[in-house]
């Protein structure tokens, strides 16, 4: 398929000799990397590892990282274990377990356990909006129209002064999130 030098590969069917870095070069003889970043849990830090893991119902990522993290703690009276060896006690690659000591090393015993958090965007309408929206699409429709319809409440949400600038898609979604009927008197 391709002929191996040093640490490049030729690729034979991308014409002139090109050549594409081959990384990371493993050499016969070779000692591995040293480990950067050491783990050292406190026992209070062990302690709710371990409750994780007793628990059962933490969420996938997180039960992993506790494992891995217990694996690679330093401050356990045995041998050091090196992110192979934890790899393959936890079943992860040893990049997770590199990534997992990284973490834990600048970030935190809590952002290597849980991950960063994710807070999402603030709602667009407040509660006092989403009512006045509410309170405009139960109200009887314009003149030469049965119902109001999305890009109808669109357009006039911008007209009044008390809403910001509302797209078709928020009041749709904004509509969705309640049980209105939208004007309709249709009750079985």
């Amino acid at each position: 398929m391709f002929t191996q030098y040093s640490d490049m590969a030729i690729l034979p069917d991308a014409g002139d000799g090109a050549r594409m870095a081959v990384w990371p070069v493993v050499r016969p003889g070779a000692r591995p990397m040293r480990k950067q970043y050491h783990v050292q849990l406190t026992p209070e830090q062990r302690s709710e590892t371990l409750a994780i893991l007793r628990r059962g119902n933490a969420a996938a990522l997180t039960a992993r990282h506790a494992r891995i993290l217990l694996e690679a703690d330093e401050a356990v009276r045995r041998r050091v274990r090196g992110d192979r060896q934890v790899a393959e006690l936890c079943g992860v690659s040893p990049r997770t377990v590199a990534r997992v000591r990284e973490r834990c090393a600048r970030d935190g015993f809590a952002v290597a356990l849980h991950g960063r958090p994710h807070p999402g965007s603030a709602p667009k309408l407040d509660s006092a909006q989403e009512a006045r929206l509410i309170a405009l699409a139960c109200s009887a429709p314009p003149a030469g129209r049965v119902r109001w319809s999305v890009r109808l409440l669109a357009e006039r949400a911008v007209e009044l002064e008390d809403l910001p600038p509302v797209s078709r898609e928020l009041v749709r979604t904004t509509l969705k999130k309640t049980a209105s009927s939208r004007g309709a008197s249709n009750a079985g």
